[in-house]
């Protein structure tokens, strides 16, 4: 995780929130009571965030602690202790929050990726996300992926090149649009290429690239494009993959399948953060 890209993003949810200030705890809480509180996991589900917790917190108050009971990417039940904040009272209420909503979010997009990957365990075939994500947040939402166990697909447009079925429209064709993107981004570069058809297929694994994309392939034009690939490029299916159709897709003999509603719809964790004590 990119520590200095996440303290403007959580200065920027924490301005937000607060906007001219927080009405309700600086009217209740005395200046400098402190209080210890706990986040509880209220279903069963994977554990992201707990860094950006604590970075919303020591932004609000540079002494504040935050003692994690668990590690991120642990699986967790009801009722588990997740992590304890100590520090100022104000603080934590008026974070309490912006630091939910991180962890929640995050620790849902762990939660089901951890259920694919579990649901592929024993093939040789990982989980992608991809570029679905909640603008501005991709680099938390990537994190989480990873906290699942799953790997990220390029992290924006300068991370590789993807050419997809537009941009072959606007070049002409496949192999033109190939050669010229070659021609400027050089070796280091991996270059994929997607493919709606087995012909396309044919076409993409004679042509310089590194991989595939298979496009919403029925099972058994993906056994045939895994086929023509011929370990050539690796390949990846994507498109309409559900947890409970991703072992068969898996077992086609795809290198990856990637899955875009494992950032742009997932439903988050239910956590909860509890004062546990108050110091007078």
């Amino acid at each position: 995780m990119n520590r200095l890209q996440l303290r403007p993003l959580v200065s920027e949810a924490l301005n937000e929130d607060i906007g001219a200030g927080d009405w309700t705890t600086e009217s209740l809480v005395t200046v400098g009571q402190r209080t210890t509180g706990i986040f509880l996991a209220k279903g069963n589900g994977v554990v992201a965030g707990l860094p950006v917790v604590e970075e919303v917190f020591r932004q609000l108050d540079p002494n504040m602690r935050l003692i994690c009971e668990v590690a991120e990417g642990e699986r967790v039940s009801p009722g588990a202790v997740l992590a304890r904040i100590v520090g100022t009272t104000q603080a934590l209420l008026t974070g309490e929050r912006v630091a939910l909503n991180f962890l929640q979010r995050l620790s849902g997009i762990a939660t089901v990726t951890r259920q694919v990957v579990d649901v592929l365990e024993g093939l040789d075939c990982q989980v992608l996300d991809t570029r679905k994500t909640t603008p501005g947040l991709r680099m938390l939402e990537k994190y989480a992926v990873r906290s699942g166990g799953g790997i990220n697909h390029r992290l924006g447009l300068s991370h590789g090149v993807m050419i997809k079925d537009n941009h072959i429209a606007v070049v002409g064709s496949m192999r033109k649009a190939v050669e010229q993107v070659r021609s400027r981004v050089g070796h280091m570069v991996q270059v994929e290429v997607e493919a709606d058809t087995l012909e396309q297929v044919v076409e993409a694994a004679d042509l310089d690239v590194d991989g595939i994309l298979l496009d919403n392939m029925a099972l058994e034009c993906l056994r045939e494009a895994v086929s023509i690939a011929g370990g050539r490029v690796w390949t990846e299916a994507s498109g309409n993959i559900t947890p409970e159709t991703a072992r068969e897709v898996a077992k086609t003999g795809v290198d990856f399948i990637s899955l875009g509603w494992l950032t742009h719809s997932v439903q988050a964790l239910d956590i909860s953060l509890k004062i546990q004590e108050k110091e007078r």
